[in-house]
């Protein structure tokens, strides 16, 4: 599990869409600033800005061929996102636990009803 303050930068990183939506097409592919530039209704450094809180955040890691600085995505702080949010489950599955239980009730009881006419 990372530490606070990753798990703080992940959380950061993540909350603004232009990131997610840079985070949505890293993973269809490596991708260069100019191709993720592409879609986005901003400049190449307001891009690369972007970029470079999903490094921090280790979101992506960033290689180097040539002239062309192509950005690959890092899934494991995303694996560790969802599994500290995972931690919170039962609060939402429980309710609906107890909603199941209670329309198995009622239909057991509307077929004893059934059965007793």
């Amino acid at each position: 599990m990372p530490g606070p303050d990753q798990l703080s930068a992940v959380f950061s990183a993540l909350a603004d869409p232009t990131r997610r939506a840079i985070l949505n097409e890293l993973a269809e592919r490596n991708a260069t600033v100019t191709e993720l530039s592409a879609p986005l209704p901003m400049s190449m450094p307001a891009v690369s800005r972007h970029l470079k809180v999903l490094e921090h955040a280790a979101l992506i890691s960033r290689t180097r061929s040539g002239k062309w600085r192509a950005s690959h995505l890092e899934a494991a702080p995303l694996r560790d996102a969802a599994d500290w949010i995972g931690r919170f489950g039962r609060f939402w599955d429980s309710p609906l636990d107890h909603l199941d239980a209670h329309l198995a009730a009622v239909q057991a009881a509307e077929q004893t009803d059934k059965k007793d006419l």
